[in-house]
């Protein structure tokens, strides 16, 4: 099966890019980030007639994460459980395969601005609040996947300017650290598994001809559990819908996982 994340910037301007990209990689799920719409704005009919079901946390134009899957979805819980927060920023749902219940944990983690912000510290508490959530979540469901996007580069290989950029947000020491701790809890980066190109990004700024130039940032990532990293396959990150006209400003990445029948 494949398992693929993706932060649409705006599922109301991207829509049709999500269409036609599943036409043309008819993935099993489909993690998307950054809706900016309301749970009743989700066209879930459209996906519907796609053969694809949803779970989805939205809100108003901001944030909105959401859990596009062939077969149905079970136990889906919304937000960090135990922590208070009134961004939509956190989806998990079981989804049903022949091999069996997979967990899906999709999210949109806080970008942080800059450090020494309240934002910074937000992102600091948030990350915790993740961490400490996801340990119960692989105690019940070791075979977990958990993607979306991060908001973290976590080695100066996945930035195009890592002396420049070195202890700015995305790249501080606080950060990677965080993203280490979920490996530490038994996840594995599945797009580190592989040989991949040098340079590999899955997201360019908009300005200065960043995607041409591909001063880009490897933020968006999937990171599975123990038990599934021998089925895992491959990864990358399908540049494509970069192209495209009036594109996301982050590339889909795409788990190949093979759990057998």
């Amino acid at each position: 099966m494949k398992i693929a994340t993706w932060n649409v910037n705006s599922l109301t301007a991207r829509l049709q890019h999500v269409l036609d990209w599943l036409i043309a990689n008819p993935v099993d799920v489909l993690c998307l980030q950054e809706l900016k719409m309301t749970d009743d704005k989700f066209p879930l009919d459209v996906l519907k007639s796609a053969g694809y079901e949803a779970a989805v946390f939205g809100q108003k134009t901001y944030n909105g994460v959401a859990i596009v899957s062939l077969a149905p979805v079970r136990d889906v819980v919304r937000n960090i459980t135990g922590f208070s927060d009134d961004q939509s920023r956190v989806i998990a749902a079981t989804v049903e395969t022949p091999s069996g219940p997979l967990r899906v944990v999709n999210g949109y983690f806080v970008n942080g601005q800059a450090p020494g912000t309240d934002k910074f510290e937000y992102k600091m508490k948030w990350l915790d609040a993740l961490r400490d959530a996801l340990r119960q979540e692989l105690a019940s469901n070791p075979d977990l996947v958990l993607l979306g996007d991060f908001n973290i580069t976590p080695e100066d290989r996945d930035s195009f300017d890592p002396v420049g950029l070195k202890e700015t947000i995305h790249h501080t020491t606080e950060e990677r650290n965080h993203f280490k701790a979920l490996l530490d809890l038994g996840l594995k980066d599945s797009f580190r598994m592989f040989d991949q190109p040098e340079k590999s990004y899955s997201w360019w700024d908009y300005r200065m001809l960043g995607y041409q130039k591909n001063r880009g940032l490897r933020i968006d990532h999937i990171l599975v559990g123990e038990s599934l990293v021998p089925s895992v396959k491959g990864c990358i990150i399908d540049r494509v819908p970069r192209k495209w006209e009036k594109p996301s400003d982050h590339a889909p990445v795409v788990l190949d996982l093979d759990r057998g029948a």
